[in-house]
């Protein structure tokens, strides 16, 4: 069974409180918003800005389309999680999907903290056995609907962190960041959509997905990057200089063609260079060792 997590009276805060906790990080999402129109654009900016607002390694995003007259889902992880897990929550009929956008009509559209807790109905114990697998204890949902018709969402959003569980600061958060989440998502979609029938576009032609010609100590830097280590942390891990740290992240910028770290992450994870979830831990596993 999935439940909203209530919150206490000293966890309900209000958006003075918070515009004078993380001014600089709320203003700083907004603004870069206005950039992103492509989907590697829209994955940066998560895990760049929204991150430290709604802490995420996973998130959902649905779209009413009217072609399908249905939310399509797609989903960002910036960790490795099973196919079958995003197979779940990228399909609007799943009962883990259908469960969540029942609990936040519910919720009278207000951003609901749904935890696990059994795999009661309406959510089946398998489908709670992969997301606590994943390490997924708790999911925080918003969404848009229109006006006066609540039950008719226009889009839905999931944020997942692993191994964690939300705080009421970052429920807030996501309450006021949520229109223009809303905004990007469809703009990125919108954007997708006009350059998939672009006939210039069409007439390029296609380049195929390969590795790019990074070594395995970049990868090992770039898997740490992902976790969102600052440089003197990948070197504490990798046992090596934070100048040698810089000078890794730099030649990965330049070979993936990012012009920052989230971006080259965006990118790396696009081209499935960081599928292997044991190169970093490994290393560091062996310089104890040593």
């Amino acid at each position: 069974m999935i439940r909203d997590r209530e919150l206490s009276r000293e966890g309900r805060i209000g958006s003075e409180e918070l515009l004078s906790e993380h001014p600089y990080a709320l203003v700083r999402a907004l603004e870069a918003s206005v950039e992103v129109r492509r989907r590697f654009q829209f994955f940066g900016w998560v895990q760049s800005h929204l991150h430290p607002l709604v802490r995420n390694h996973l998130v959902v995003c649905g779209a009413y389309q009217r072609a399908r007259r249905d939310l399509v889902f797609e989903a960002f992880n910036s960790i490795v999680v099973p196919s079958q897990l995003i197979a779940m929550t990228t399909s609007s009929n799943s009962r883990l999907m259908r469960s969540l956008i029942d609990g936040w009509v519910a919720a009278n559209g207000r951003p609901v903290m749904f935890r696990l807790n059994g795999g009661s109905d309406p959510v089946s114990a398998a489908e709670e056995e992969v997301l606590l697998r994943a390490g997924f204890e708790e999911l925080l949902v918003h969404g848009v609907a229109r006006p006066q018709r609540p039950a008719e969402l226009e889009s839905l959003f999931v944020f997942a962190a692993a191994d964690r569980l939300h705080t009421a600061l970052e429920k807030s958060h996501l309450d006021l960041i949520l229109p223009y989440l809303h905004a990007t998502w469809l703009r990125v979609q919108a954007t997708e959509r006009e350059l998939a029938g672009s006939r210039d576009v069409v007439s390029l032609p296609r380049q195929p997905l390969h590795r790019a010609p990074i070594t395995e100590r970049e990868a090992q830097v770039l898997s740490w990057v992902r976790e969102g280590l600052s440089n003197q942390q990948i070197g504490d891990h990798l046992g090596i200089s934070v100048l040698t740290v810089k000078n890794h992240v730099q030649k990965i910028l330049q070979k993936l063609g990012a012009a920052n770290r989230a971006q080259a992450v965006a990118k790396a994870m696009a081209l499935n260079l960081l599928t292997r979830e044991e190169a970093a831990p490994r290393d560091h596993d062996e310089r104890a060792g040593a």
